[in-house]
């Protein structure tokens, strides 16, 4: 099979990592890719946005598949379009698409359908949003409705920051995604993130993770698109995986068949786990960065089959094996991430650190110019590793890192921090 994946982070470069090696694969191409895809997949300058391109190219290559990586594309219907044209893809319909690119979408979803998550309201200007903040009790959350690469989120400690937030979507800080708030009680408890495949119908679990969204160490400082990420994640039991996908997942699946927009692709839920069990907090309709290069390195399934059964909605007898092992991976950034990250510095150092029995290094944002490997982005490397428990993930990793000379670059010292602790207490 000819597989064209759209996108170029480190999830892109996991994915990339785990097709290649799969047998049914004849050529694997990348659009527009990085520095490290470029190392298991043909990297084409394709503009993502160009939904013609992106036709045009697969019918000149004879693509049997699209795996489309980030977010922005399935809300812009890339899907629809390249269905249209009699291109098979993995992700969902722009319809289907609304859970991530509207949170009221979702929140309204989870009303209508009786699916646990926290109380709300949908405002579509400020003066509402704030009459109704009057009611409610601190912290509270305000969310831009849209798509704001990770950042439209506020976890307002005082009605004064609360305000000030929805100002601020209002005001177009946010741009688009601003123009309608959500407004939410803050819930208690332990966040998870949840992973199944999606064929339209039937659901297939897959592993659970955790990731640290926080740029410094202690989970201090303003939050990222993630700084690392942990599988399998403690809190989530196997009881707690049945919960989720009965009282969450499969519902979800069910309500968006009855309206009439069925889910194919990879549905990721945020979980809040509170006294009362698991609450939905999010949807993602794609796989997670970084929690896609911790499943990857557990997953030893091949990939290529399980996208093309949710693509062609037959995963109800489908199954996928997994290692025992824990996997754990650390995000390199760039110096000024998030604010402003410092491109163009120079990494070395990598083939000694991918030596680290475990180790596999996957590329978030990087660009090779000649021999040279130079900083692209501001997530950069994902070093990541297998261990027997996570400890001994996070001590692989930790190694791996000791040997990249890069100082242009940082990052968290404590990745784990919560499983390790776990694990010392025997729980």
């Amino acid at each position: 099979m000819n597989v064209l994946l759209l996108g170029s982070g480190g999830r892109e470069h996991a994915l990339a990592w785990k097709l290649a090696a799969s047998p049914l694969l004849t050529k694997l191409y990348c659009a527009p890719g990085n520095g490290g895809i470029a190392d298991v997949a043909e990297c084409v300058p394709l503009a993502v946005a160009d939904h013609t391109a992106v036709i045009r190219f697969c019918k000149d290559n004879a693509i049997d598949l699209v795996v489309v990586g980030p977010e922005a594309p399935l809300v812009a219907g890339i899907v629809d379009d390249l269905t249209t044209a009699g291109i098979k893809c993995f992700g969902p319909i722009q319809a289907a698409a609304a859970l991530e690119g509207s949170k009221g979408f979702t929140k309204d979803l989870c009303r209508e359908f009786d699916i646990p998550t926290a109380a709300y309201g949908r405002f579509t200007d400020a003066a509402s949003a704030k009459a109704y903040l009057a009611g409610q009790k601190l912290p509270i959350v305000i969310k831009a409705d849209g798509l704001a690469a990770g950042k439209g989120v506020t976890i307002a400690q005082t009605l004064a920051e609360a305000e000030a937030a929805i100002d601020d979507c209002f005001a177009g800080v946010f741009g688009k995604a601003g123009s309608e708030v959500v407004v939410e009680e803050f819930l208690e408890g332990e966040e998870a993130s949840f992973f199944a495949l999606v064929d339209g119908k039937h659901a297939l679990a897959l592993a659970a993770a955790q990731d640290h969204k926080r740029v410094g160490d202690g989970d201090t400082g303003p939050n990222t698109g993630g700084m690392g990420a942990y599988s399998p994640a403690p809190v989530m039991t196997d009881e707690m995986i049945t919960r989720t996908m009965r009282e969450i997942i499969e519902p979800t699946v069910a309500a968006m068949q009855k309206r009439g927009m069925p889910f194919k692709g990879v549905l990721f839920a945020g979980l809040m786990i509170t006294a009362d069990g698991p609450k939905l907090i999010e949807y993602n309709v794609r796989f997670g960065d970084p929690e896609t290069q911790v499943l990857m390195l557990r997953l030893k399934s091949d990939l290529l089959p399980a996208l093309l059964a949710a693509a062609d909605g037959v995963l109800a007898n489908f199954d996928l094996r997994w290692h025992d092992d824990a996997a754990l991976t650390v995000v390199m950034a760039a110096n000024g991430y998030p604010a402003s990250p410092e491109v163009g510095t120079e990494i070395k150092g990598l083939d000694a650190a991918s030596a680290v029995e475990g180790v596999q290094i996957f590329h978030a944002g990087t660009r090779k110019d000649g021999d040279r490997l130079l900083a692209h982005g501001g997530r950069v490397l994902n070093v990541t590793a297998r261990g027997k428990t996570v400890g001994e993930a996070q001590a692989r990793a930790y190694d791996a890192i000791s040997h990249i000379d890069w100082p242009g670059g940082f990052y968290r010292h404590d990745i784990g921090w919560r499983a390790i602790a776990r694990e010392k207490e025997g729980v």
